[in-house]
């Protein structure tokens, strides 16, 4: 009834726009569950893509040290090979870690092959640098297909996605990257679930991409909600799946 009362162009813009949500929205569950936040309003999960990166993955680190909180990192295959030694040094701060593909694909524009060829070569890599499996993945840009989430798990990954984000990964202010980080809380807050807040440590054009913006942010993130009375509590995204 209902092709006949749009009409077949109308159906077909409805049927684009249905599989672009599935695919790229963050909260979308239509092609299968993808980790995105837990029912905690309070609870926070720092994530980090497109890394590793010197320096800034370093300076990272020393800023969630200070405040002693853990994230989650999800690297490009193709930096773990060129610099384990920082992938490592995640790791051994208590970091989780995670696979975001070999070399950052739009996953929905490549074939299956292609697909399980990007995430089986990250995983190699990252249990080279580290001596075990990862479980944790996150598809670039967030684009899945059934296909996508089908390879995934049957490499052992559950997929994390995200719904709050610093939009920080070109050249920005770390006060420009905290607002839109709040925003997206606030919001969250007001649905009564938690944060999963997408920054970046990194940039898939290589290792050496500027992302002071998003160490400062972090930081100034940190000082605004860790403070004594603070009910706030950062996790890692292995808390809520």
């Amino acid at each position: 009834m209902l092709p006949a009362l749009l009409g077949s162009g109308a159906v077909a813009t409805l049927a684009v726009g249905g599989y672009f949500y599935a695919a790229m929205w963050p909260g979308s569950q239509l092609f299968g569950k993808t980790i995105v936040a837990g029912p905690n309003a309070n609870e926070f999960a720092l994530t980090y893509d497109d890394g590793p990166n010197d320096p800034d993955t370093f300076r990272l680190l020393e800023v969630l040290a200070k405040h002693e909180v853990r994230a989650t990192f999800f690297l490009i295959g193709r930096f773990v090979r060129q610099r384990p030694d920082i992938v490592r040094a995640i790791a051994a701060a208590g970091h989780l870690v995670g696979n975001h593909t070999m070399s950052h694909p739009l996953l929905v524009t490549r074939s299956p092959s292609e697909v399980r060829r990007q995430l089986a070569g990250c995983n190699a890599a990252l249990e080279d640098a580290l001596g075990h499996a990862v479980t944790y993945f996150r598809p670039p840009h967030g684009g899945r297909r059934p296909d996508v989430l089908r390879a995934a798990r049957e490499l052992g990954l559950k997929p994390v996605m995200w719904n709050a984000m610093g939009y920080d990964w070109k050249p920005t202010t770390a006060e420009t990257v905290l607002a839109h980080v709040q925003k997206g809380i606030r919001r969250n807050q007001q649905r009564g679930i938690g944060s999963n807040i997408l920054l970046h440590d990194g940039g898939q054009a290589g290792i050496g991409q500027d992302r002071m913006h998003s160490v400062k942010a972090t930081e100034m993130l940190l000082e605004h909600y860790l403070h004594p009375g603070s009910n706030v509590r950062f996790v890692t995204a292995e808390k809520w799946g």
